[in-house]
């Protein structure tokens, strides 16, 4: 998807809280603490977002954030699967501090995804969620993004895949510089 397409899908929230909330928590997965191979992305046993994975890792080496390109973690591993699809749910109970993990949960998450991600956390896993309402999966996350209706979810994941690489973490001498600019009054500049 070119920056073109993503600006079409962004036109659709474009000036409602939701366009806020997508860029926002893009920017939570694109500052996210992992190293490469550290953002797990897993989905539900119906519905693997195998889509976003192969959007987000375009989207990553486009941009040189190889840290964004995601580990598909898999409910069922075929068979003879190539090594990078054939990541199952014991990945999850691996996961540990400076890892990322990313669910994508159309509906409400099984009891098992809900108790891994709950492991994962405290572990010291970084949990991110897109849900469709997922107040338990919503609990569990350290950022979460709830998606009003099923049928967006695609979209979302469009946009999110294209907007995370372009956010990066502030450098601790970019941080003090803002905070002493906000006490000194100074303004902000623009985002």
């Amino acid at each position: 998807m070119n920056a073109e397409e993503t600006a079409l899908l962004r036109a659709l929230f474009e000036g409602t809280p939701f366009d806020d909330e997508v860029v926002e928590f893009a920017g939570a997965l694109g500052t996210a603490p992992h190293e490469a191979g550290g953002l797990l992305l897993v989905g539900t046993p119906d519905e693997e977002p195998w889509h976003f994975a192969a959007h987000l890792t375009d989207e990553a080496s486009w941009a040189g954030r190889d840290e964004l390109t995601p580990t598909l973690v898999r409910w069922q591993v075929p068979p003879n699967a190539p090594a990078h699809l054939a990541v199952d749910l014991s990945r999850l109970r691996e996961a540990r501090p400076k890892e990322t993990l990313l669910v994508v949960s159309p509906a409400a998450a099984p009891e098992r995804l809900l108790d891994d991600v709950s492991y994962a956390r405290r572990k010291g896993a970084q949990v991110l969620a897109i849900e469709t309402g997922d107040a338990d999966l919503r609990g569990l996350a350290h950022e979460s993004l709830t998606v009003p209706a099923h049928s967006y979810l695609d979209v979302v994941q469009h946009v999110v895949s294209a907007t995370a690489p372009q956010a990066r973490r502030r450098s601790v001498r970019e941080r003090l510089g803002r905070l002493l600019d906000g006490l000194q009054g100074a303004p902000r500049p623009p985002r």
